[in-house]
């Protein structure tokens, strides 16, 4: 019993999500510096934000537990698996141990990190029916990671950064609207005004469609501005082939557990940037 609900509170921090977080800021520091930074600087620069996005994510399954049921009951807490107050002792652990790595980089990180804690805190208890302008919220949240990764360097202005910064929050924009289609009868209950509920899932599909079609054209920018070199066009190319595949499936009403291909574009940006970061390290 006791083994199931550790593994319940452990599938609360959805792990590949908080660590691509990790992986962005560690990402937005190599892009900052041109060079491999202190390990003190990847360690902690990852951690604050792995436990920032990771207490948002579980925040987001204690007030999703009524909307979970209808969509994803394996999850923890509608399973059974765990309990609400197991949730948010979680939740205050993670945060503090988020907050702690965020102060010992710098107070300029503590206030980017907590005013992101602050934004998902908001967005799950009353933001997220919004629609949306909740989406907008987690999406400039997720952007934010590479701001950080070049604060924790002390180079927070490079504009290589910045671009990095607008490319990744577009792909979570595109990803939540997605999302927002594959979960509109649990979102109808719980009152959101979702773009899915709004204008219809196909509709919100489309726009999430045109959202990715807009992340594949604006990849190539950092190439024509010589903002970075062509070595690194391999990674963004594969990137963009899953993202353009997973648009087509998204798109196709017969494509079955369209779901999955969300998951495929968070995957594969994952992978591009740890391609990416070995590339910088491997030629500094």
């Amino acid at each position: 019993m006791r083994s199931t609900k550790i593994q319940g509170l452990f599938s609360l921090f959805r792990f590949e999500l908080p660590f691509t977080a990790g992986v962005c800021v560690i990402f937005g520091e190599l892009l900052a510096l041109g060079r491999l930074p202190s390990t003190r600087e990847m360690v902690l620069g990852f951690l604050s934000v792995f436990c920032i996005s990771a207490a948002a994510l579980i925040l987001n399954d204690y007030f999703d537990v009524e909307s979970d049921k209808i969509n994803s009951p394996q999850r923890p807490l509608p399973s059974g698996l765990v309990t609400g107050r197991d949730v948010i002792v979680l939740f205050v652990v993670v945060t503090i141990i988020g907050f702690v790595t965020a102060c010992m980089i710098s107070m300029e990180a503590f206030i980017v990190v907590f005013l992101v804690w602050i934004a998902g805190s908001l967005y799950n208890w009353r933001l997220k029916k919004s629609g949306f302008i909740g989406n907008l919220i987690v999406c400039v949240s997720v952007g934010m990671t590479f701001i950080l990764g070049g604060i924790t360097v002390n180079k927070p202005f490079e504009i290589i950064v910045w671009f990095f910064f607008l490319w990744v929050m577009l792909i979570d924009l595109g990803e939540e609207i997605a999302a927002d289609a594959m979960d509109i009868e649990g979102d109808r209950k719980a009152g959101s005004r979702s773009l899915a509920l709004v204008l219809g899932p196909q509709t919100a599909l489309k726009i999430s469609g045109a959202i990715f079609l807009l992340v594949v054209a604006a990849s190539f920018i950092p190439f024509l501005l010589g903002w970075l070199e062509l070595l690194y066009l391999l990674p963004i190319l594969l990137s963009d082939g899953f993202i353009l595949y997973a648009t087509m499936r998204l798109l196709d009403s017969r494509t079955a557990n369209r779901r999955d291909y969300i998951r495929w574009i968070y995957l594969s940006g994952m992978v591009s940037l740890l391609l990416l970061i070995i590339i910088r390290i491997s030629t500094r």
